[in-house]
């Protein structure tokens, strides 16, 4: 998958990857479409979690328009993905308007690029 937004990276350990609310939805809920791609992508890598993409998650699962889940649900199994993979949560310490999108389609991603960067990630964008 290439929905990752930065490999953090340090000649004494693995790459860590900053996931985005794309691949939190596909790898968390197992009748997600792409949940067999996604958790296939994820099994080995050392991911990083942020408060924008974690707050994405919850949205749309807990919305009655996507996914419907109970909010409690979505946290739950947020928490145990987060757990089970020995995620790093880091801070999303970027203003917006440090990052630089073109269009409006890219200010997310770009944003989270731009914030793996910042934590010393090389920018995958």
């Amino acid at each position: 998958m290439t929905s990752h937004r930065g490999a953090l990276e340090s000649p004494h350990r693995a790459p860590r990857y900053l996931l985005d609310v794309n691949v939190l939805l596909a790898v968390i809920w197992a009748d997600h479409p792409q949940h067999a791609k996604a958790f296939s992508w994820v099994s080995g890598k050392s991911v990083l979690l942020c408060p924008l993409s974690e707050l994405g998650f919850l949205r749309i699962s807990a919305n009655k328009k996507a996914i419907g889940a109970p909010m409690e649900k979505a946290r739950r199994l947020l928490e145990q993905f987060a757990v089970d993979r020995a995620a790093e949560r880091i801070d999303d310490d970027l203003a917006a308007l440090d990052s630089h999108p073109k269009e409006s389609e890219e200010v997310t991603d770009l944003y989270l690029a731009d914030l793996a960067a910042s934590h010393g990630a090389a920018r995958n964008f």
